[in-house]
């Protein structure tokens, strides 16, 4: 897979680097390593499929790419992926699971020649010569979003292509990774860049109060409402919705959001006659909806609907070469001019965010730029996972016992809670279920520590 350099002492060499944004911004496509899968038993045996990009899914559901008839297979079942190192393969919440040469793995790399079994069918995998292609846009920014990396610019490049059609918009990505930013550009780079933007956090909104705000409600529809109210389709007519989290949205309600999407109608709530409307949908979910699909809690048919465009947002930790200028980008919306930029973006300061995991992503960098800035030093970054105590941590016996004791308990759930979430990849819901937490107290926490 072409890639530019990972972050090295290179970034100190001038000539190196203008040699190396020279040839990634000549890059027109990024190539990735091609490969097929050859189905050896089960009922699809002796089907043979080959990679045409850089993901690839496996399950019963028509979305997939190799669809399975076997009664033992999730509807999505798993995923291969290719980058740098390889081609890794992810379970997507099956319920059989998934096993690489007989062994079972949440997720792990698969070599030429290793067999996947799933359910009662087993696949062989093998590398092919050549690549794909993969088209890279030539801009490195977007609306809100920058990027001069090959990942950025893939992003870049389906999002050019789907912003100036009425096609519904799926975008994937974990907190902090900018998909507020991407759907308003889609909506700024679209037809209707002069009809309204309204955005809806899924996960902000009471359950019981999710379809008002949607699609509104008529006078003395339930307790406490007394007068009607437009919901946010009707809100949203002639321009874009973007509903945020949309994975949070309440099983019951998924089915009306349906009916809207193919219908172009809605009713509010305690209504009875309908109401046409025109409005281009972007969701976004820091989970992956294949996984909520096969585990029940999403719709599959909304999820069919949903994913016209199904487009990830990368984390910072795959686009690293892009740290420095984004470090610099951000500080200027700060309004720091060059003098400014240049005493806090040091050369200690970037080697210091080269080190980081950011599980937070571009929002815990921002926020700990201004950090930085306010307090007109170097901040420490916090590491993957908090190192093994020597001794016992430092506390302020000047502080009363009250006050450190929150002191050490703020400082213990931003660490816990970073390296939580850097475990487990951003997924907020799998971070949950294996620290035993309640999904919402740690989306609470994330946003108390600035992670999200």
């Amino acid at each position: 897979m072409v890639r530019s350099s990972a972050v090295s002492s290179s970034w100190n060499d001038p000539d190196f680097k203008t040699r190396e944004d020279t040839f990634v911004a000549s890059l027109t496509s990024l190539a990735v390593q091609r490969f097929a899968l050859t189905v050896l038993s089960g009922p699809q045996a002796g089907n043979r499929l080959e990679s045409t990009g850089e993901r690839l899914a496996i399950g019963v559901h028509p979305a997939n790419d190799l669809r399975l008839e076997d009664a033992r297979v999730s509807r999505f079942h798993v995923e291969l992926r290719v980058d740098a190192r390889g081609v890794r393969v992810r379970d997507l919440g099956s319920r059989n699971g998934v096993f690489i040469d007989g062994v079972r793995v949440e997720s792990g790399w698969i070599e030429h020649g290793s067999t996947l079994r799933i359910g009662k069918t087993l696949i062989r995998y093998e590398l092919l010569g050549g690549t794909n292609r993969i088209p890279l846009s030539t801009s490195e920014s977007f609306g809100g979003l920058y990027g001069a990396s090959p990942a950025m610019r893939a992003l870049f490049a389906v999002l050019e292509r789907v912003a100036p059609t009425d096609t519904t918009v799926l975008l994937e990505g974990e907190t902090g990774t900018g998909k507020e930013e991407a759907a308003h550009a889609i909506h700024e780079a679209s037809p209707r860049r002069e009809g309204p933007f309204v955005v809806l956090d899924c996960s902000a909104v009471p359950p019981n109060l999710i379809e008002s705000e949607l699609f509104g409600h008529e006078r003395g529809a339930f307790t406490g409402a007394e007068g009607a109210r437009t919901g946010l389709f009707e809100e949203a007519n002639g321009g874009t919705l973007f509903l945020d989290e949309l994975g949070e949205l309440r099983p019951d309600v998924q089915p009306a959001l349906l009916r809207v999407l193919e219908q172009r109608e809605v009713r509010r709530v305690g209504g009875t006659r309908t109401i046409s409307v025109d409005v281009r949908l972007v969701a976004a979910t820091n989970r992956d909806l294949r996984e909520e699909v096969t585990a029940g809690r999403f719709r599959e048919d909304l999820f069919y609907r949903l994913a016209v465009v199904h487009a990830r947002l990368p984390p910072l930790r795959e686009r690293i070469e892009d740290l420095p200028a984004l470090a610099d980008l951000l500080l200027r919306r700060m309004g720091l001019d060059d003098v400014a930029i240049a005493s806090v973006l040091t050369p200690e300061l970037v080697k210091s965010i080269a080190l980081g995991r950011w599980p937070g992503n571009v929002r815990e960098l921002r926020n700990y730029l201004e950090r930085c800035v306010v307090l007109g030093d170097v901040m420490p970054v916090h590491p993957v996972a908090p190192a093994e105590p020597s001794g016992p941590s430092p506390v302020d016996a000047r502080m009363t016992y009250a006050d450190a004791r929150t002191d050490a308990l703020a400082r213990f759930e931003r660490d816990y809670a970073a390296a939580l979430l850097a475990l487990h990849d951003g997924n907020v819901s799998a971070a949950a279920r294996a620290a035993g937490l309640a999904r919402p107290y740690l989306h609470r926490l994330l946003r108390r520590h600035g992670l999200r």
